[in-house]
């Protein structure tokens, strides 16, 4: 068995401050006269980009996007996200629904080749509003969805939604 020396405590080194001394200024023609004096940057601005987080809005975004690109897909109704969207985006995804309804058979529905979101990014341009772009892949085709997502009464909904 070995044994180790016991071995005392270092102390604390002492602090010292920090002390700012003026620059040296010299007093030759044709030099360049430079303040290193730190200069007054003003109030910070107050900004609030997202309610609720950031993280809670990436989550969203992403469920966002599945969802729609389920219902664009005949994978999911459109009712469901009667909530989270404004009249006039409920009712194009209702129409593209219906499209989809009326070319595909339901008993070929489930074979199909599905739309898969591949990425999600999210931007905030101004307080209250979110927009979004998602890479949709359909097997060898790739598309685009463009969202935009406003904070209405304490929650998120699609205000404008086009696809690419």
């Amino acid at each position: 068995m070995t044994v180790t020396p016991h071995r005392a405590p270092r102390s604390p080194r002492p602090r010292t401050a920090h002390v700012r001394r003026a620059a040296p200024v010299a007093s030759l023609q044709g030099t360049l006269a430079l303040d290193f004096s730190p200069a007054d940057p003003g109030p910070a601005p107050l900004l609030r980009l997202v309610a609720g987080g950031r993280t809670e809005l990436d989550v969203l975004a992403h469920r966002f996007a599945h969802a729609v690109v389920e219902v664009v897909g005949g994978d999911r109704g459109p009712s469901q996200l009667l909530r989270w969207t404004s009249p006039t985006v409920y009712a194009d995804l209702q129409r593209r629904a219906a499209l989809v309804a009326r070319t595909v058979p339901g008993d070929r529905r489930v074979r199909r080749l599905r739309s898969q979101v591949r990425s999600v990014h999210v931007s905030c341009p101004a307080p209250g509003a979110a927009e979004m772009s998602v890479h949709v892949r359909r097997g060898e085709r790739s598309s685009a969805l463009a969202v935009r997502l406003e904070l209405r009464d304490g929650r998120w909904c699609c205000t404008a939604l086009e696809f690419g």
